[in-house]
């Protein structure tokens, strides 16, 4: 009697719901699968639909709302994609903000740097951004028939392995969750050219031609009724592809007399690493300074974190207990104006 009742309970419950999640920014529910056909209901990117049953390219689902239609397999992502984008939420979660941007176009959020790369989510155009890190990969070939023009280069300035394969950045960005939101923010990589760095614009017009990757803002000062923010700025060369996130930083200071920013601090030739990290530490007679941590890898790789320190208008590499000063370290700029 108990087999019998195990097997009627199993034959109710046949196999298990299977789900499915939007991937468009939004799709429609039709009534058949036909030229011709109504809209029977409305889903938006992210929303989560029950499987029903499948027809060719067409899979017939069920929303939250309990609405039931047709909607094409290329409008949809499996819970497997779902899974690798709240794994990639959990583990930023706490990272930090190198930067704020905003989306130039509408795009996808892809689960790992590279256009072949899995997506769920889509930014919208305007899309408010914090960036994370930086990625790299390399660049599909056209998809043209067309074959891309070989590069060519003397046999005196180039090595036996050949030039080297074109490649374009990433992004890992969280997107800014909306006020009073609830739903836990999404985070995914987005090819850099497809968003702007939100950089305040009396920083960014110091850039001298290079590219800024990453922004804080250290501390405030006074100046007159207002205060005004001082500034770490990590630069790198406008190319995509270096083996480096950040190759410059650099500190700007509000001169309170003249009204302007200068360059307080200035160290080139670096090979550096996001992330960043700002913060305040107590220094005995001079008390609590802002600080900023800048991580730099060597020729093998390894990674170092090297310490700052920004008091007043000075800036000062702070050292480990028992550490000598590195000969190699750049000294502050004595060009302060800009």
């Amino acid at each position: 009697m108990l087999c019998v009742l195990v097997a009627g309970c199993a034959q109710k419950m046949g196999k298990p719901k299977e789900y499915a999640y939007v991937s468009a920014q939004e799709a429609f529910l039709r009534d058949q699968v036909a030229t011709v056909y109504k809209k029977v209901g409305k889903l938006q990117n992210g929303d989560r639909v029950e499987v029903l049953e499948k027809y060719r390219r067409f899979v017939r689902v069920r929303d939250e709302a309990n609405e039931v239609g047709w909607i094409e397999v290329r409008y949809l992502a499996g819970t497997d994609v779902y899974e690798q984008c709240q794994k990639l939420a959990v583990e930023h979660a706490s990272d930090v903000v190198q930067a704020f941007a905003t989306a130039r176009y509408a795009t996808n959020l892809h689960t790992s740097p590279e256009r072949e790369g899995e997506h769920l989510y889509q930014l919208k155009e305007g899309s408010k951004l914090e960036v994370l890190a930086r990625g790299t990969s390399e660049k599909p070939a056209p998809q043209s028939g067309a074959q891309p023009k070989p590069v060519v280069a003397k046999k005196s300035k180039i090595k036996e392995e050949g030039p080297s394969k074109p490649m374009e950045d990433w992004w890992l960005v969280r997107v800014q969750p909306s006020p009073g939101a609830s739903a836990p923010a999404r985070v995914g990589w987005v090819l850099a050219r497809m968003i702007d760095l939100d950089v305040p614009v009396e920083i960014a017009q110091y850039a001298e031609g290079q590219r800024i990757v990453a922004y804080f803002v250290l501390n405030k000062v006074q100046d007159l009724d207002k205060q005004v923010p001082q500034y770490l700025v990590a630069v790198n060369e406008p190319h995509d592809g270096m083996p480096f996130d950040f190759n410059q930083v650099r500190v700007f200071s509000w001169n309170i007399k003249k009204h302007r920013y200068e360059t307080a601090y200035r160290e080139r030739k670096l090979q550096g690493v996001l992330p960043m990290r700002i913060g305040q530490q107590e220094f005995d007679k001079e008390g609590k300074l802002p600080v900023f941590v800048v991580r730099v890898k060597d020729d093998n790789d390894n990674v170092e974190e090297r310490t700052y320190k920004l008091n007043g208008v000075m800036v000062r590499r702070v050292l480990p207990p028992g550490q000598e000063k590195p000969v190699n370290v750049s000294a502050p700029s004595r060009k302060r104006r800009r």
